[in-house]
């Protein structure tokens, strides 16, 4: 199988992306619209003048047919209007968000980096210790982490690290400057907490993952035949078990990016964090729904591409993929 037959894969699920995000976006825009709430009155405020609340509403637009409301909305999307923020008293919804954006793309970035680096070996090692108290004690140590919440994980890293050893700042964020130009909060004790607690939880899955493909190609034959001949144990490991066994391991990085974002809203309103997460938190109360909107359509989108990217890289890795979506093509 040639490489030229990835483009045809590639450019099948290219065509998928724009149609989910088009599902995303209608629902979402429906349940602002239908759902529970008059965004005009939250504008309004104290005014309950029903002229004032008639202006407004066709101010907006919100007089109109429903799929003229949307039409307009999405073209304003398509040329960068996310809308305004009523929280932020009628700032640019793109002005409100971006700098939270970088924030939470930030240690998300480092959590889904750790979780992987620290995942796979521990899941390696475990499986080559099978028979042993090594295996179920890293399993378990992992599967017990993963089942404290984040709203408890929180307050026990910061009651440890921050308050007894007073090792850790106990929240807040505070970027550093690099090169001049660039803010990074990943650089300060600040991102210490965070990225424990959304690392710790991760840890499991990819772990118990990596531990059963290893353990399914260490009974295939080609390593019987490997270890037949004599080879080192660590060049059968990594010649011939982790290249084959890796595999599925990335069709775990959108289920993981899912795990991190959702933790990432308890987290950012735990620990002071000007994210995504804590606007999100705020937008909801606000009951800002330009901004709801704003934040569902870019969740959908990050979740879209990062599937994209994971099926793209299985099948540039597994020549399999391509020869069954050719099969059915």
């Amino acid at each position: 199988m040639t490489r030229a037959g990835l483009w045809p894969y590639i450019l099948r699920r290219l065509l998928w992306a724009p149609l989910v995000l088009f599902l995303v976006s209608l629902i979402a825009f429906a349940l602002g619209r239908f759902g529970p709430g008059d965004p005009v009155r939250v504008l309004a405020g104290q005014h309950r003048d029903p002229e004032v609340i008639e202006e407004i509403r066709r101010e907006r637009g919100l007089d109109e047919n429903f799929f003229v409301q949307y039409g307009r909305y999405m073209a304003g999307v398509l040329h960068g209007d996310l809308g305004t923020s009523f929280r932020y008293q009628g700032l640019p919804v793109w002005e409100v968000i971006k700098p939270r954006l970088w924030v939470t793309f930030q240690y998300n970035l480092v959590a889904l980096v750790l979780v992987f680096a620290l995942g796979i070996p521990a899941g390696v090692w475990a499986a080559l210790h099978q028979g042993s108290w090594r295996d179920p004690f890293v399993i378990g140590l992992l599967l017990a982490f993963a089942a404290i919440p984040v709203l408890v994980m929180v307050p026990v890293l910061q009651f440890v690290f921050a308050l007894k050893l007073r090792w850790l700042p106990v929240g807040g964020w505070e970027p550093r400057e690099l090169f001049g130009f660039l803010e990074l909060g990943i650089l300060s004790k600040n991102i210490v907490i965070p990225l424990l607690a959304l690392t710790l939880p991760g840890l499991a899955g990819v772990a118990r993952l990596v531990r059963a493909q290893v353990l399914e190609v260490l009974g295939e034959d080609y390593v019987r035949t490997a270890r037949a001949k004599g080879l080192d144990e660590f060049v059968v490991v990594t010649r011939h078990v982790l290249r084959n066994a890796l595999l599925p391991v990335a069709t775990l990085m959108g289920f993981a990016l899912v795990g991190l974002l959702s933790g990432s809203i308890f987290l950012e309103t735990l620990l002071g964090i000007p994210g995504i997460g804590s606007y999100a938190v705020e937008a909801v109360n606000a009951r800002d729904y330009d901004g709801i909107m704003a934040l569902v359509l870019l969740t959908g989108a990050a979740f879209v591409v990062a599937n994209l990217v994971v099926d793209v890289l299985y099948a540039f890795i597994d020549p399999r993929v391509r020869l069954g979506a050719e099969a059915h093509a």
